[in-house]
């Protein structure tokens, strides 16, 4: 696959065959490709908390946000739930700053994942205090993503802006996400 078609198809997936376990082993295949990505003066702030065990994701669940746009839709339900969740933090003692490094990290962990026949979702509606309560994570570290993982259960079409200039994804009858994007020559100014 070229990266053109990696990164068509690494789009937010919000919903799974949560049935489809996703192994410890894969996990952390897909970190080490956030660990091997660019570090602003190559701190390598970013730590990870892996899971996939199903009874820690549905304590975890209620205290991440899915779909800002979409008001009447609560998230997933059960059965269409992601089958792992990889908490990307931020080490405060190496660095108060992460800049740019978890979304550098991130963008490699959903094209590995993707490459893999999986999909996922970076999350940053986060309700951080109860989520680190839950996981067990230490004041050090400040939670910054919940990358969701799973292998997806919807299909996500790419379309171009509508006339009326809004970016807002929606969803259609059959449960279809669609996703405007500006079209290539409104984006270079020069």
């Amino acid at each position: 696959m070229t990266i053109k078609e990696l990164v068509f198809k690494n789009r937010s997936y919000r919903r799974y065959h949560q049935d489809v376990p996703v192994s410890l082993e894969t996990l952390r295949d897909l970190v080490d490709l956030g660990r091997l990505s660019a570090s602003a003066l190559n701190l390598q702030p970013l730590k990870y908390v892996l899971s996939n065990d199903p009874a820690r994701n549905a304590a975890s669940f209620s205290h991440i946000g899915w779909a800002g746009y979409l008001k009447d839709w609560p998230g997933p339900v059960e059965g269409e739930r992601p089958s792992a969740y990889i908490v990307m933090l931020g080490d405060t003692e190496i660095s108060r700053h992460v800049d740019w490094d978890h979304g550098i990290a991130a963008q490699s962990i959903l094209l590995g994942a993707t490459e893999k026949g999986l999909g996922g979702c970076m999350i940053a509606t986060i309700r951080k205090h109860d989520l680190a309560h839950i996981l067990g994570i230490s004041s050090r570290y400040e939670i910054l993503l919940v990358i969701a993982i799973g292998k997806p259960k919807e299909q996500v079409v790419i379309e171009p802006l509508g006339q009326d200039g809004s970016v807002k994804y929606w969803r259609d009858s059959q449960a279809m996400h669609h996703v405007p994007k500006r079209a290539l020559n409104d984006i270079i100014i020069g």
